[in-house]
């Protein structure tokens, strides 16, 4: 019953497609500055205006006819699946029924090969009927060929020609929608529209214009992905705050754009949500403040390191637990390490060592050397040959030091094959493994110095206190650092331990030295002792591999 009330749904459609007519009309409201190489690569579609729908009752006769005249259209998806695939095909499907029932729509199968093949199937009326309102690009596929080469040109516009489409509809994200670009320009002459769709879960397809008019402000697929995650996440969020033991590490889906994770903030509330572009104009104020009294310049300041932004993440968790709460949710978006400095520098180096191998070799670069260890040697040879050949800095001694210095899995992670449109995989590495361990690694540290520390409710040390015969005035002040100003109190620096503890008691005459430690001491100082868990968590489509 559900799937027929599904497939039954007619979403309703913009009120200009209510009209008989819908012609497109180009507008001077927006205004773009022109990239010199778009426009070398481009030349016949560059300058196109954008173009605005507007409904219409009446048009002139030869209008109606051209409107009305017989086309066939193709399309295709392209790249991961998001939800409103099948009604982008449905839709397209209906508008040109209903403007000439003989026009026909093509499906090309399983991505850009379906049309460097000619894997094209007919969309009918019962086939797309099955498939309305339903998430997936089951219909006809997807995939994540790249029609990028003068051959795959050629034999796309062969199988264009041979269905004689008017028109080839490619719904993708922004490398799917650059590489329809490209198609739209060595089909012009033939008389075949390119057209773009986009979608992307990332949302990271955002047109504005010089003065930051929004073109396309949100794919399809973002808004449900961004829902369907903050409604887990929010979720999540009542699980740590009810077993309060655990910090829920989420990494969100979006590969170098932090959209999707900005969104789920917005409607989750996470504890803490690091914004990759927010790392970019980064400036450590403090550290250009000590360069400066040195009378030098500390060009380190500027960017965020690794080291850094773990430790921005250990004082939200150390202020947290202050407030009598370690547990909580934190939100990363997958492609937050290419934000980071040294990060940034070893993936652009790793992107050119590989493409560069592949390009000169029979077997590209992961067939060649499928173990880590034979990745490493090759580093190694080519920080060798930086040493013999001082033209040579792709790959350095430096390099290679700072490379060996990372965790296996790390390394592992950043020489992981590139996908099909040659950008690094951030699905495939464990950035919050990365970001956890050093961020463990730093919280011992602040444990040892006295600094991370679990707050104490201000009455349960009265009353526990008082239950227990003792006087919590007397040992308040010996205890803690801010006893009698705070809803929650903070051990003293110094207590680090139970032998600390013991010292700081008897240091305030509070117990002798062979009077062993009340009871009701120990277990509050117990509870002032943090222990820092987490537990990882994916959302996203893993599926670019």
């Amino acid at each position: 019953y559900e799937l027929r009330r599904r497939r039954a749904f007619r979403p309703p459609a913009c009120q200009v497609f209510a009209q008989p007519y819908t012609l497109l009309e180009e507008t001077d409201r927006f205004r773009f500055s022109i990239d010199p190489e778009a426009e070398r690569q481009l030349p016949s579609i560059i300058h196109n205006k954008v173009q605005i729908i507007s409904g219409k009752a009446k048009v002139p006769k030869a209008v109606a006819e051209r409107y009305t005249r017989r086309q066939n259209i193709g399309i295709v998806f392209s790249g991961g699946p998001a939800p409103g695939g099948h009604n982008v095909i449905a839709g397209l499907f209906d508008a040109a029924q209903r403007v000439n029932p003989e026009n026909r729509v093509f499906g090309f199968r399983v991505g850009p090969d379906g049309v460097i093949e000619n894997e094209a199937v007919e969309i009918t009326r019962e086939f797309v009927d099955d498939y309305r309102n339903l998430g997936g690009f089951t219909m006809i596929k997807t995939g994540r060929a790249k029609i990028d080469s003068k051959q795959k040109i050629d034999l796309s516009r062969e199988t264009c020609k041979a269905l004689g489409l008017d028109a080839l509809v490619i719904v993708g994200g922004d490398d799917s929608n650059t590489n329809a670009a490209f198609l739209a320009q060595e089909l012009v002459n033939d008389g075949i529209q390119v057209i773009g769709v986009p979608k992307t879960i990332d949302g990271d397809i955002q047109v504005r214009d010089d003065q930051g008019q929004v073109l396309c402000a949100v794919s399809f697929g973002f808004h449900t992905a961004a829902r369907a995650f903050a409604n887990a996440i929010s979720g999540l969020a009542n699980d740590a705050s009810s077993d309060i033991k655990y910090y829920h590490v989420c990494k969100v889906m979006g590969r170098v754009a932090s959209h999707l994770a900005l969104e789920v903030a917005l409607q989750a509330h996470p504890n803490i949500t690091i914004i990759g572009e927010d790392l970019v104009d980064f400036v450590d104020e403090e550290r250009l403040e000590k360069a400066a009294k040195e009378n030098r310049i500390d060009y380190t300041a500027y960017g965020m390191t690794l080291r850094h932004l773990s430790r921005i993440i250990c004082e939200g968790i150390v202020k947290r637990a202050g407030a009598g709460k370690n547990y909580g949710i934190i939100v990363i978006p997958e492609g937050v390490l290419e934000f980071v400095n040294e990060v940034e520098v070893f993936i652009m180096k790793l992107n050119t060592i590989i493409a560069e191998y592949n390009r000169t070799h029979d077997r590209d670069f992961h067939s060649a050397f499928p173990s880590l260890q034979g990745k490493l040697e090759y580093l190694h040879r080519l920080a060798q040959r930086s040493r013999d050949d001082s033209a040579f800095r792709l790959w350095n001694t430096r390099d290679e030091d700072l490379f060996n210095d990372l965790p296996e899995f790390f390394q592992e992670g950043l020489l992981t094959e590139r996908d099909s449109h040659g950008n690094f995989q951030f699905s495939q590495i464990h950035t919050e493994r990365v970001l956890m361990g050093l961020v463990q690694d730093y919280l011992n540290i602040l444990k040892e110095k006295g600094i991370y520390k679990i707050g104490i409710d201000a009455a349960y040390f009265r009353k526990a206190l008082a239950k227990a015969g003792l006087d919590p005035d007397r040992f308040g002040p010996a205890l803690f650092q801010n006893f009698g100003k705070g809803h929650f109190l903070l051990t003293k620096a110094a207590i680090i331990s139970a032998k600390t503890l013991r010292q700081e008691l008897e240091r305030a005459g509070l117990i002798g030295p062979e009077e062993k430690l009340p009871e009701v001491i120990d277990k509050i100082y117990k509870k002032t002792v943090p222990s820092f868990k987490v537990q990882e968590h994916f959302y996203g489509y893993d599926g670019r591999g």
